[in-house]
């Protein structure tokens, strides 16, 4: 009896010792990986940006010096080819701040969400300062999270309401929180971004936060695709989840938690909870 017992605690100990040789493994190969990302982002971010940077100075030169000899038609195909060239380097900028949101090191402190997204609509003000904007901001919206993080995902979500709205003569972008309720699990404290721009068709909501994925072509709104995949991203990362709700040409509603285990699969369950809340609050003001 004795005997099994100490050859079954060698077997438990050579069992630990191998899966942690395998978990150092791992972390060695993940490391390695990290490495590997840093130095594919160094080279995106320098060695890419230069021949695009000629591109688009060189044709803006021919455009400048040499106007008179080039007629409408020129014209229009190197202002094409400037275009081409801005767009594809808000696309490296924008896959660069996507893979920092999975690698960057976090520091968690209490953020006032209201104050950040005060500054960031102020800053979408000063870019289009001609344009009509009904701003609401909830009180007391206060967070545990990382604060460069957490600005990056406001960013993208005011920008993207803002965008959104350029069809309306008056813009309206809210920002609120509400519990949404998830059975057993109790309640869940989500914050929101809502507008009344352009909305989306719920049957292609799923693409959304996909990477590369619109559902507006870039004749009618600027982009690249890659805001709100960066913007799920780093909900996970600070233990949320982000869904959102919408309807053509009737607005749409992003949501999103933070510091809370994501509860429960289906975000769209949780999203017609929200709505149904809110449909209930304005039946009762109707």
């Amino acid at each position: 009896m004795e005997q099994a017992r100490r050859q079954a605690e060698e077997e438990l100990r050579k069992h630990r010792e191998h899966l942690k040789e395998l978990v150092e493994e791992r972390t060695r190969e993940l490391k390695a990986a990290n490495k590997e990302l840093d130095a594919f982002a160094y080279s995106v971010s320098h060695d890419l940006r230069a021949p695009l940077r000629g591109i688009d100075g060189f044709s803006m030169a021919l455009l400048e010096d040499y106007q008179d000899q080039l007629d409408e038609e020129g014209k229009g195909y190197l202002r094409r080819v400037r275009a081409a060239a801005q767009r594809m380097g808000q696309l490296i900028d924008d896959l660069l701040a996507l893979s920092r949101a999975i690698r960057t090191d976090m520091l968690l402190e209490d953020i006032d969400l209201g104050k950040t997204a005060q500054t960031i609509l102020d800053e979408l003000r000063e870019q289009a300062p001609e344009r009509a904007l009904e701003a609401k901001v909830a009180p007391d919206l206060f967070v545990r999270a990382d604060r460069r993080l957490l600005r990056t995902v406001l960013e993208n979500l005011l920008g993207n309401a803002w965008k959104f709205t350029a069809c309306r003569d008056t813009a309206v972008i809210e920002l609120g929180v509400l519990d949404v309720e998830h059975g057993e699990q109790g309640p869940l404290r989500a914050y929101y971004v809502r507008d009344n721009g352009a909305g989306f068709d719920m049957t292609y909501a799923d693409k959304l936060f996909t990477p590369f994925q619109r559902l507006h072509t870039t004749e009618e709104f600027p982009g690249t695709g890659i805001g709100l995949a960066t913007v799920q991203r780093i909900i996970h990362r600070l233990g949320g989840r982000v869904w959102a709700e919408g309807k053509v040409d009737a607005g749409a509603t992003v949501y999103f938690t933070v510091g809370e285990k994501a509860r429960g699969s289906d975000s769209r369950e949780a999203a017609r909870s929200v709505l149904s809340r809110t449909q209930r609050k304005d039946n009762a003001h109707a």
